[in-house]
């Protein structure tokens, strides 16, 4: 028999705990449907999920499937919980033991300004014995639906978002039966869905959230697991109940295994999870929507008003010079712009791809004669901040002095790790950290540098020597990473950092947290920047999101129209050939920018919903697509066409229109709430901002 444990609400959120025997379980719903929860004909989910190497394995098939459910959970003992309030937050401690001298702590945080919860897992060794962890969950949640009984077949949908280089975030929906994550006749089988990413990419495959919705019910519980190492969620189903969890990749997904000594204590990364009346969509924003708390501290003054970009990367390719960089300049002064960056290759001869010369961090004196401070002087006499692109966690081949110096490279079996013509430094060590301070932080102090892209162009793979295993070594590598990017936000206050990893390999909570911006993808002149841009709204914050508006002479200026639309979405970033544009190309960007700067409170504070096509291939798109907004007291609409696209598209919007930004030849009608737009060709846009009604 179950019994309540506990129940707290706070932020439209409702944990509920309960208990059965040394059992606890924790359901999330949304606050205000705790009365519905009828699920009791499964078993419990454990609070926590573990497995020592010298416990058994699981049963039921479970076997290079699953390492839930082991002996280790079911020697867990429950040892009490307390709550405290404080005025923004409930913060809910339940402790577990082990007879063996395993303390076992979940931490359960609500927050009052957004209905999502931080869940934190820790175990310590009181005993006088080392005990060696090969999995432990930095979550569970189990009885799903909690608002069903019995199989409740057809009810369950899971939402998974693909991502892979230059196609990003792609929501894949799939039935729980399609994935066999329905119980057999027996209820014997330990039915698993085992996914995530092995690497320091932890964007590649998946991103690192899913989702499960609740049809019948109109509930969805999401998770997002936050490290930026190997990771895995995990979807079980033995019995009526679903359950879902994750966090460390374990021993079998990602090598990972961790020895705890006598007095040792381990924590796993932080996870964060809802549950909320609506679909994945709902769900996902609330999910991003939790980094606000731990960035808008942080924001420089600069990024309050989301000021637009210029990055010189799509006009030289890796090659920036002090003409080049000058030449731009010219034709950007006075045009409303917050940024000039200056891209890869500035350390470098050759052009980025052609050369690996990453470590010195030396600027080429042959491109800029007169030094980096020369230019970045010039930059802000146009008005504008300077930024400027490291790779800082690489060595590269062309590099003899980085390339070679093994006792500061990641290594793997005693060899160092290379990827290309890339080596990893470690950043575990205190003399790579010191000699990174001196060559990035010192170099941007010196030559006024307000921006940083941080880029990071290749995965350390399955994990690196140094701990006690593979998947250790690399959780603290990036550990260490992260660490440094926490030392030159309290060396340089004033810094914008973005943050790349070949566009967007690196879009997870622990890393964006860091981060003003973040690169969205490495699309660059694609038609399916749209696309991508939309996706990003399941998965970071938009005010964070910057997208790439590549602008050349020449262009049709139907393209431009389509290109700043795109960068509507998110941070419009330029790039391109701003000193060979015609005056008509000038008008637009113009016309564009100012409308941006109309929206910009809309794209930092708002609720998004994607309409339009199913959107099959994105290399070569068809259909259409709108992405509408809605902020407190006004909404954004931005609508694309693709190939094949329709004439007219009408869009259930009311309010009244304040702003537009379209080309010729398109017309608008919006009687009784209906906003059509009439005159849509192939790859074509328009954006609208309007008043909302009441």
């Amino acid at each position: 028999m179950r019994e309540i444990l506990n129940r707290c609400t706070l932020g439209g959120l409702t944990a509920v705990y309960r208990r059965e025997g040394d059992i606890v379980e924790l359901l999330l719903v949304p606050a205000g449907s705790e009365g519905g929860i009828a699920r009791a004909d499964c078993a419990a989910e454990p609070l926590i999920q573990a497995k020592l190497t010298e416990d058994d394995a699981p049963a039921f098939f479970s076997g290079g499937r699953t390492m839930r459910n082991s002996p280790t959970v079911k020697a867990m003992r429950y040892a009490g919980q307390t709550a405290q309030v404080f005025d923004d937050k409930i913060v809910i401690v339940t402790k577990l033991t082990d007879p063996r001298g395993l303390a076992y702590t979940h931490t359960l945080t609500l927050y009052a300004d957004n209905p999502a919860a931080e869940v934190v897992t820790s175990v310590e060794n009181t005993g006088s014995e080392a005990h060696t962890l090969e999995m432990l969950s930095s979550f569970t949640l189990g009885s799903l639906s909690p608002f069903s009984e019995g199989l409740a077949p057809e009810s369950l949908k899971i939402h998974r978002l693909r991502s892979t280089w230059s196609a990003e975030g792609r929501l894949v929906t799939e039935a729980a039966e399609d994935l066999q994550l329905e119980p057999s006749w027996k209820c014997y089988s330990a039915n698993s869905v085992r996914f995530g990413s092995v690497g320091s990419f932890p964007v590649r495959g998946f991103v690192p959230f899913c989702a499960v919705e609740d049809t019948a019910h109109g509930v969805t519980w999401a998770a997002a697991t936050t490290q930026g190492s190997s990771w895995q969620i995990e979807l079980y189903r033995q019995d009526f109940g679903l359950s879902l969890s994750g966090g460390l990749a374990d021993r079998e997904f990602g090598a990972w295994c961790k020895t705890l000594a006598p007095g040792a204590c381990f924590t796993a990364p932080k996870v964060v999870l809802t549950a909320v009346c609506g679909g994945a969509d709902t769900a996902a924003q609330v999910l991003a929507e939790n980094t606000r708390r731990a960035i808008e501290p942080l924001l420089p003054a600069s990024e309050k008003t989301l000021p637009v970009l210029f990055n010189e990367f799509c006009s030289t390719w890796g090659k920036p010079t002090e003409e080049t960089v000058l030449r731009h300049i010219r034709a950007l002064k006075g045009k409303n712009l917050g940024y000039y960056v200056i891209d890869a290759g500035w350390y470098d001869d050759d052009a980025f791809e052609a050369a690996a010369k990453l470590g010195r961090w030396e600027l080429s004196r042959r491109a800029f004669p007169h030094g980096l401070k020369y230019v970045v002087d010039a930059i802000h006499n146009a008005g504008m901040k300077a930024g400027i692109w490291f790779e800082f966690e690489m060595a590269g081949r062309d590099e003899p002095d980085c390339f070679t110096k093994t006792d500061w490279l990641l290594t793997r079996d005693g060899r160092p790790i290379t990827a290309g013509d890339r080596r990893f430094w470690d950043m575990r060590k205190p003399e790579v950290q010191e000699y990174l301070a001196h060559r990035v932080i010192d170099f941007l102090r010196s030559n006024g540098i307000d921006y940083m892209k941080v880029d990071y162009n290749e995965t350390i793979g399955l994990g690196c020597d140094g701990a006690e295993s593979l998947g250790e070594g690399l959780y603290e590598q990036i550990l260490a990473s992260q660490q440094f990017f926490a030392r030159i936000r309290r060396e340089l206050p004033d810094l914008v950092l973005e943050l790349c990893a070949s566009g967007g390999h690196r879009l997870c909570h622990s890393f964006l947290e860091l981060s003003c911006m973040a690169s969205f993808s490495d699309a660059h002149e694609c038609d399916e920047i749209p696309i991508i841009a939309a996706n990003m709204h399941r998965m970071i914050l938009p005010r964070q999101s910057q997208i790439w508006a590549v602008v050349k002479a020449g262009q049709p200026l139907q393209k431009l129209y389509y290109q700043i639309c795109s960068g509507l979405l998110g941070r419009l970033c330029f790039s391109g050939e701003p000193d060979a544009l015609s005056a008509a190309q000038w008008a637009i960007i113009d016309t564009g920018t100012a409308f941006y700067g109309k929206a910009a409170s809309i794209i930092d504070h708002g609720v998004s919903q994607r309409l339009g096509s199913r959107i099959v291939s994105y290399r070569a798109p068809r259909g259409w697509q709108a992405v509408v907004r809605r902020g407190e007291t006004q909404t954004l609409v931005v609508v694309h066409t693709f190939g094949a696209a329709p004439e007219a598209v009408t869009l259930p919007v009311g309010g009244k229109i304040a702003a537009q930004f379209m080309r010729d030849g398109l017309t608008v009608t919006h009687p009784d709430g209906q906003l059509t737009v009439h005159g849509f060709t192939d790859f074509d846009a328009a954006a609208f901002i309007l008043e909302n009604e009441g």
